[in-house]
């Protein structure tokens, strides 16, 4: 049989690490809903995919989903947003080549006339953006991103985040 190590010993710390290494990594994306006076959503048209999207990205290794969020938005379209909470997040099971992932999406809020003037593609990631109306923009996306988009903007209506499992509420 196998002694545990003491807490606060070198060989408790790599005890730790050996089982931090076997726990489930996931990826996680972190999106935001952002609106203009007229309730019109932004999306955004990647240079790497057919479809529009939802503005925001990947994390990186450590980073929180808001900091993401926030990087992403700064990066891609220089926009400097205070997040008003999270509306969404979304367990997306493994599909492809992928692993599964965790799919959050903030409230963004209304952006003024002046953040709105200063909105364009900032990095070669994104080759548009738009302010159009929920339904519109909606259909621009592809049908994964288009559940979980629908269902951030209930939980916006109805002020209560949403848990979902590849964009389906487990709750209604």
């Amino acid at each position: 049989m196998t002694t545990r190590p003491r807490p606060g010993t070198a060989e408790w710390d790599a005890y730790l690490a050996e089982g931090n290494a076997k726990q489930a990594r996931k990826r996680v994306s972190a999106d935001v809903l952002l609106r203009d006076a007229a309730g019109r959503l932004l999306v955004v048209k990647p240079t790497y995919k057919e479809a529009w999207d939802l503005p925001g990205g990947m994390a990186e290794a450590n980073e929180s989903p808001e900091d993401a969020a926030r990087r992403e938005l700064r990066e891609e379209l220089g926009l400097a947003v205070d997040l008003r909470g999270l509306l969404c997040v979304d367990w997306v099971a493994p599909h492809g080549p992928w692993d599964d992932q965790l799919a959050f999406v903030f409230d963004g809020g209304t952006l003024s006339p002046g953040q709105i003037s200063g909105v364009y593609p900032r990095d070669h990631e994104l080759s548009a953006c738009e302010f159009l109306p929920s339904g519109d923009a909606l259909t621009m996306l592809p049908p994964r991103t288009r559940r979980r988009a629908a269902q951030a903007l209930r939980a916006l209506a109805e002020q209560r985040p949403a848990y979902l499992e590849n964009g389906e509420r487990s709750v209604p």
